[in-house]
């Protein structure tokens, strides 16, 4: 049989607990080697899918396929997951919780210590290798808590918030890990709230609300579909915008001190807006026609889902 491009295909799956359905015929597929977004509002069904994805939980309805195999537990051993909430035992010393994780995915020990020696250096670690998890602070935990998701080399791995808690540097960092490991050929499945993260990363999304899918595709073809419907403004000057108060141009504003993004109404000409701004006696820096966020996007989509 030949293997398909899908690394994870799920299919109509719903899961209910008593009479609250956190997950309602949610369909995706996500391609081999890509970066795949999960988003959603708290409460949306994410990690209940998430934990259905794992074989943590089990589907009420509908069926989930990895690496073209139904799920077992076999399947299991061939995701790498970093769970939102810590899950590290606190007493244990870093290298051997490392290596005790690593074992339980069938790596041998020689092995394990040695990619754990490597990981624990590359991110900075090596120092607290001996120390007791509950020692570390919040942020080191996150970057262990990290390692033990990859460190047995998954085809697949499942990162529920993996910046939380870390400083840009450290962001940085576990950004960097994983793009190099989608360019390793893994799938990653990224569940986070940082929609800027999402937009540098991910090749495709699925929004979910209410557990139900209301978004799903390449992120560039979605933002497309959008057009450059919104205006980017850096200036100097007064500060309060009033070049922006044109109901007839302007649909809605997000201000960030002196840079706005202004999203236009249909068929409204930006340079009319431009034209405003300068007549206001403003210095502009930057004017730039643009796709709307993803930020922006999934605001408006789950709004209306609520209206």
């Amino acid at each position: 049989m030949t293997a398909t491009t899908d690394a994870v295909v799920v299919e109509s799956i719903t899961k209910s607990y008593n009479s609250l359905t956190a997950v309602s015929d949610l369909s995706l597929r996500i391609r081999r080697g890509a970066i795949f977004g999960l988003l959603g509002p708290n409460g949306a069904g994410k990690t209940t899918s998430l934990r259905m994805i794992m074989r943590i939980l089990i589907p009420d309805q509908g069926s989930i396929r990895i690496l073209d195999q139904p799920l077992s537990d076999h399947t299991q051993d061939l995701i790498g997951y970093l769970p939102e909430e810590r899950g590290l035992y606190p007493r244990m010393q870093v290298r051997k919780v490392l290596v005790f994780l690593a074992a339980l995915k069938g790596v041998p020990e020689a092995e394990a210590h040695r990619r754990a020696g490597e990981w624990l250096e590359r991110l900075e670690l090596a120092a607290w290798s001996e120390k007791k998890i509950l020692d570390l602070s919040k942020g080191m935990q996150q970057k262990v808590q990290f390692i033990a998701a990859i460190l047995h080399r998954p085809p697949l791995v499942i990162l529920d918030e993996p910046f939380a808690g870390l400083d840009p540097l450290n962001a940085a960092a576990i950004k960097d890990v994983m793009l190099e490991l989608r360019d390793q050929g893994s799938t990653i499945i990224l569940s986070t709230h940082r929609m800027e993260q999402v937009e540098m990363m991910c090749d495709s999304i699925c929004l979910i609300d209410r557990g139900r899918n209301i978004l799903n595709g390449e992120l560039q073809a979605i933002k497309k579909s959008y057009g450059k419907n919104t205006v980017r403004i850096e200036y100097s000057g007064p500060t309060d915008g009033d070049f922006l108060n044109q109901p007839a141009l302007v649909e809605s504003v997000n201000r960030f001190g002196a840079m706005v993004e202004a999203k236009l109404r249909p068929g409204a000409d930006a340079q009319e807006i431009l034209k405003a701004a300068v007549q206001s006696g403003v210095r502009i820096s930057r004017f730039e026609l643009i796709e709307p966020p993803l930020n922006d996007i999934f605001i408006e989509k789950v709004s209306n889902g609520h209206a």
